[in-house]
């Protein structure tokens, strides 16, 4: 543990000592200026090299609470400690790789994280109950395949508005409904965030008392009601669960929600009522603490890396692939390679996402060798006994430029193609600019399938976006509409970024807001507003920008600094002072990195120069 905290900690560039003393803590949601008091204990960093002795800056963990403080002025040692890496120039996203072959088809969309960041999903840990179980109250194995649940078909068949008489039906009938058969409809909802009608299914069997809940359960409605009704609401719905079920899978399922919202404030508050409950903090919590501020404060990773040494809370995978993403996002390569030495140190060898994610960052860096080595490891010395690798290898060579070898890999696949390394293929061929091989490949799946998934339509059409092919994208979103595939947040996406690239910016805005005002329970993309944002930054148009702004916070995309980067822009653009600014960032609890704040400092109007005051 201690390895990967130095590898995270910024200041592993300085030689410094510990010195330990004594002390008592006080107000702990006072920052200490000199020391920081943990378990009693004073910790002061003093470095060995000559300078003036700068401390650890972190929430005190001798009452293990936390706390933002978006007011606290950082001090110049901890402007030092940032990388100055802007999320306006972030790596390409590493997370398509893993979600190539996800299906959107048939999905109710009610809550999707940003896909232009990183929606991690937690790595063997189930966070509930309904759809963790595979077996039934007789134990018997429940099927996994959703052709096996008739009554997930007739689910998904029934309008939402029916979903209830469709189940009354069903019993009345004499079907069985066992524990078995309600987990498999569960995994399947859940699968395809069809997170409506897995919240009417639940209630249904609640009010039927068709299952007797037990925590997990109550922690599955939780997490159902937190994405279908929003926070507030999923924390109303704990008071009403019995005193005995409000363990600690509880909490951490709203922990979790709080975090996929990017609320800092109110996921620290989660954090600190397990404390207060004196409930056990597990891995699952700190990866939580440690996702929400790789996204929004990655200066407070090492507290959270510190806290869980001295719980003796040991990493997992998941926590490596946070660690080495956020280095890597930050630029920071070599920290990112000390952490996957950690990783290896541990026993823990990378997995195939992992390496891929790590290939990524080092062609970000501008290190394609390093880059080709490690996707030479993931293919390995026979790629036809490593068929898995290649939906990942495919996009890899892509991003490299290696025709041939996309060529090569995709001609193991040809005869006989996966749906994943399908959707691979079309966006390796759309990275390479051949859009004839794209489209060919789309073209033999439409003869051979009686409906195509609407990822395939979207892989193309991200195809078209990044050619600037705007005809041809409009002709595709309409077969896509005339074949009956349900368009959801992941196409509005890609559309919005088609009629913005191709220079309809307003087009492309909206369809945004129709798009917004289509389904009242389904909200746009994050991404598909900073496509628009950066776009009006580019051009310097702050009425725009503003008001693409306003619209994130009103649709719930608050707290995190990209969107405040990108508006800023817009007013450096414009040559227009940015007024109260840093007050903005203030009331979002947001500690702007060192080059953001240098870029802050250059657009006060009320900054003073040597010309200015001479002449004052």
């Amino acid at each position: 543990m201690l390895a990967i905290r130095r590898a995270a900690n910024p200041l592993r560039s300085h030689f410094y000592r510990i010195v330990v003393t004594h002390a008592c803590c006080g107000n702990p949601g006072v920052p200490i200026s000199k020391s920081e008091c943990v378990n009693g204990l004073s910790v002061v960093l003093k470095p060995f090299s000559h300078g003036s002795s700068f401390c650890l800056m972190m929430p005190s963990w001798g009452s293990r609470n936390l706390s933002s403080h978006a007011g606290m002025k950082s001090s110049d040692s901890e402007n030092d400690l940032d990388d100055g890496f802007s999320d306006l120039d972030r790596p390409p996203s590493t997370d398509r790789i893993e979600d190539i072959g996800h299906k959107e088809d048939d999905c109710d969309l009610v809550s999707e994280s940003d896909a232009s960041e990183e929606d991690f999903a937690e790595d063997g840990e189930n966070l509930v109950g309904l759809s963790g179980t595979d077996t039934d109250a007789n134990g018997e194995k429940a099927a996994k395949d959703k052709n096996a649940s008739p009554l997930f078909k007739i689910i998904m068949d029934a309008p939402h508005s029916s979903v209830d008489s469709a189940l009354d039906k069903w019993v009345e009938e004499g079907n069985a409904l066992g524990r078995g058969e309600i987990a498999v409809v569960m995994l399947n909802l859940r699968k395809r965030r069809l997170y409506v009608k897995a919240l009417e299914f639940v209630t249904w069997l609640k009010a039927n008392k068709r299952l007797e809940f037990a925590e997990r359960d109550y922690a599955s409605y939780l997490d159902i009601i937190a994405k279908v009704r929003g926070l507030q609401n999923a924390e109303k719905y704990i008071e009403k669960i019995p005193t005995s079920f409000r363990g600690e899978i509880i909490y951490r399922t709203l922990l979790a929600n709080c975090v996929a919202s990017t609320n800092v404030k109110k996921a620290e508050e989660v954090y600190n009522k397990i404390r207060e409950l004196g409930l056990p903090i597990t891995t699952f919590t700190c990866n939580q603490l440690l996702l929400l501020y790789k996204r929004v404060n990655r200066k407070k990773i090492g507290d959270v890396l510190l806290m869980m040494e001295k719980e003796n809370i040991k990493p997992t995978r998941f926590t490596y692939k946070l660690l080495i993403d956020s280095k890597g996002r930050s630029n920071d390569i070599s920290g990112m390679e000390q952490i996957v030495d950690a990783m290896k140190a541990e026993g823990i060898d990378p997995d195939m996402t992992i390496q891929a994610m790590i290939a990524k960052h080092y062609m970000f860096a501008g290190l394609n060798e390093k880059a080709e080595s490690v996707v030479k490891e993931i293919e390995g010395s026979e790629i036809n006994k490593n068929r898995n690798s290649c939906k990942v290898l495919l996009p890899l060579y892509a991003a490299l430029g290696k025709t041939e070898d996309v060529t090569r890999i995709w001609k193991v696949c040809e005869a006989d193609p996966r749906p994943d390394e399908r959707l691979a293929a079309i966006e390796a061929w759309g990275e390479l600019g051949h859009v004839e091989n794209a489209e060919k490949i789309f073209d033999d799946m439409m003869k051979t399938s009686k409906k195509l998934s609407s990822n395939y339509y979207n892989a193309l059409l991200n195809v078209y976006a990044s050619q600037k092919l705007l005809s041809k994208g409009k002709e595709l979103a309409k077969r896509m509409s005339d074949n009956g595939c349900r368009i959801g947040p992941l196409t509005w996406d890609v559309l919005v970024r088609m009629y913005a690239e191709s220079g309809e910016v307003e087009k492309a805005e909206l369809i945004l807001e129709k798009a917004a005002k289509q389904r009242s329970k389904i909200r746009p993309l994050y991404n598909s507003y900073m496509i628009l944002l950066d776009r009006y930054a580019k051009e310097g148009d702050v009425h725009n920008a503003e008001k693409i702004f306003l619209r994130l916070r009103q649709i719930g995309y608050v707290g995190r600094m990209r969107q405040y980067q990108s508006l800023l822009q817009a007013y450096v653009n414009a040559k227009t002072p940015a007024y109260g600014f840093r007050e903005r960032l203030k009331a979002d609890n947001i500690m702007p990195n060192k080059a953001f704040a240098a870029q802050i400092a250059s657009s006060d109007a009320f900054r003073k120069t040597q010309i200015s005051e001479l002449l004052d």
